[in-house]
């Protein structure tokens, strides 16, 4: 259980878009599919031509999507994996009001098997993302089966919002400008592109630490205190998608192609926001590369 079952969840907009389709590489995927899974998630590239599983040709969607229904309560949310989505938009947005001045939120996407964005095309194939030019958060949930099926994570209920909070922070670094004043510079474990990802990683660690204190309407908290056992599974997510982890998965480890960091940097940023907050993150882009890892 990670939500307060009591928890008031009715005011979240999290629409659903795309239509079913099989889970990608639910049998069969070898190296090249995990890598594209793996490093899927969290990047905002579409790698689905790399492995099968995309929706079925013909259909439409609603422009907008529809409406999540029936995820009205936190015990919703502890039961159903769509509902833990959309209670983790209303869960975020309350943690980034109180910590953003002007904040707005950014759309929430619960994706249907593919559908297309600005950013290229959504599915449990490319993991989840966010894509800057619509301010969106893409997840398709079976994608937490393909962590579990395909590369043995344990991809429980924390690392899920883990995951969720993740893209979450890079909505954040779009609305105040941190994209722009640290644009690409290449790859490499001291890279800007690194250290947005680490501090994406410090950002979902500050929500979940702070948010047994940020309560509903009523007063009532929207997530239960996490117990070790799901800490370790939210470590266990930000070590899986490490780019050295991935790289092992091809034989070559290659630290100056790094886009991401390594897993022991990405547990230890995401321990560095659960453990002291969002003044930690702010390091990420100040600190020397050899003093990102623990």
């Amino acid at each position: 259980m990670t939500f307060n079952p009591d928890a008031d969840l009715s005011g979240n907009t999290t629409r659903r878009r795309g239509r079913t389709a099989a889970i990608a590489g639910g049998t069969g995927i070898g190296v090249l599919g995990l890598l594209a899974l793996l490093a899927g998630p969290l990047l905002g590239i579409d790698l689905s031509g790399l492995v099968g599983g995309g929706a079925p040709g013909g259909g439409s969607e609603p422009a907008g999507g529809t409406a999540i229904e029936n995820c009205e309560t936190g015990a919703d949310a502890n039961a159903d994996v769509d509902c833990r989505m959309a209670g983790a938009q209303v869960a975020l947005d309350a943690f980034w009001e109180d910590n953003v001045e002007g904040y707005r939120a950014p759309q929430m996407i619960v994706v249907d098997g593919a559908t297309s964005t600005q950013c290229g095309t959504a599915s449990n194939a490319v993991g989840p993302f966010y894509c800057p030019p619509e301010e969106g958060v893409y997840v398709d949930p079976t994608f937490f089966q393909l962590m579990q099926q395909q590369f043995g994570a344990s991809a429980g209920d924390l690392a899920q919002l883990y995951i969720v909070g993740h893209e979450w922070g890079h909505h954040i670094q779009n609305i105040t400008g941190t994209m722009t004043e640290y644009p690409n510079n290449g790859t490499g474990p001291g890279s800007n592109g690194v250290r947005m990802e680490l501090q994406a990683d410090c950002y979902a660690g500050a929500w979940l630490g702070r948010m047994t204190e940020q309560t509903d309407a009523d007063g009532d908290p929207y997530l239960e205190k996490p117990t070790e056992t799901q800490i370790e599974d939210a470590l266990n997510a930000a070590a899986a998608v490490g780019d050295d982890h991935i790289q092992e998965q091809s034989g070559m480890v290659n630290p100056e192609s790094w886009t991401h960091g390594s897993s022991e940097q990405r547990q230890r940023w995401f321990a560095e926001g659960y453990q002291n907050g969002l003044d930690a993150c702010g390091q990420v882009f100040t600190l020397p590369a050899a003093q990102l890892d623990p």
